[in-house]
């Protein structure tokens, strides 16, 4: 069966069922002129989940994302080091002393230090050394295109290339809460870089107003107007970034913008514990960021499950 076909015919309650409705619904949204920015939290880049982006991205289903910075650099690090990657079985069942035999462990995989960190890291100083003042991710984009590293993985798996090739824009908040980022505060700590290298998350949010004025036709330059919508791959900062867009436009700016045309989230946080990752698409009405007529749908699951299925099920046509 194709995935179509396939969640069509056995995703029919509970969770299933929601996922169901959730990939007709983007795919109705997504063919009718939406433009869909997709939101990365947690360790996804380190699952792999470019192998159901990167496809996504080419096919233009995908406009923009929103990632943290580990998101960022993690598919950089797995497309020049896939093959020195362990892997570990019973990872649940490791002692305090075994762990400290590990290196970079996330759940059941550990990240090479030189192979992957330390390589990336010594082309991006020289980068930063003599690029000006430029986001993050523009950054990795100009590394990944120069064609000065060699890929230990299949590139038509790496979704950053793919974003770097089509030029997608990219929204990286808090890009200093990440292992380059690290490095880059420590470069400027040591005198040799100037921090001004690097511009900030109020540029990405600037950029973003720009995006959403675009896809919604409201700005200077014509875009599709078809809407914005927003698929929240995990929470935290970068989902809560980008939504804030509108409220801010609204009511900080007093600009007539829309609110955003389709939502859906794929958590496993609960709301009763007060953090956003689990706060419910309804609660973002009474923030001005959604409508009551908004589409708007919660898989409570595993994103490294779901992903890739909506993903399939959307590129399925």
């Amino acid at each position: 069966m194709a995935v179509r076909e396939f969640v069509d015919e056995h995703f029919r309650h509970f969770n299933a069922g929601e996922l169901a409705k959730t990939a007709r619904s983007l795919t109705e949204f997504v063919d009718s002129g939406g433009s869909l920015m997709v939101t990365l939290a947690g360790a996804m880049s380190t699952a792999e989940m470019g192998r159901s982006l990167a496809p996504a991205i080419r096919a233009g289903k995908i406009t923009a994302i929103s990632c943290t910075g580990a998101n960022l650099e993690e598919d950089l690090f797995n497309l020049v080091a896939h093959s020195q990657y362990g892997e570990i079985d019973d990872w649940r069942s490791l002692s305090a002393e075994q762990e400290s035999q590990l290196e970079n462990r996330i759940t059941n995989r550990t990240l090479p230090e030189e192979a992957a960190i330390r390589k990336v890291e010594s082309e991006l100083v020289r980068l930063w050394l003599t690029g000006g003042a430029r986001l993050p991710h523009e950054y990795l984009y100009e590394l990944l295109l120069s064609g000065e590293l060699e890929w230990d993985a299949n590139p038509e798996d790496s979704w950053l290339l793919a974003a770097a090739e089509a030029e997608l824009p990219l929204f990286v908040p808090g890009w200093e809460d990440s292992t380059l980022g690290n490095i880059f505060a420590a470069r400027v700590l040591s005198g040799e870089i100037s921090a001004e290298q690097i511009l900030s998350g109020t540029h990405y949010m600037t950029n973003l107003a720009s995006w959403y004025r675009e896809v919604c036709g409201t700005g200077s330059s014509s875009g599709s107007g078809g809407g914005a919508g927003l698929l929240q791959v995990g929470g935290g900062i970068a989902g809560d970034f980008p939504i804030c867009v509108v409220p801010m436009l609204r009511q900080d700016l007093g600009e007539q913008v829309p609110l955003w045309s389709w939502f859906a989230q794929i958590s496993e946080s609960r709301p009763s514990y007060g953090g956003y990752s689990g706060a419910p698409p309804n609660e973002k009405i009474s923030w001005e960021k959604l409508g009551i007529e908004t589409p708007r749908f919660v898989i409570e699951s595993d994103a490294t499950i779901v992903l890739p299925i909506l993903l399939g099920y959307l590129l399925d046509g």
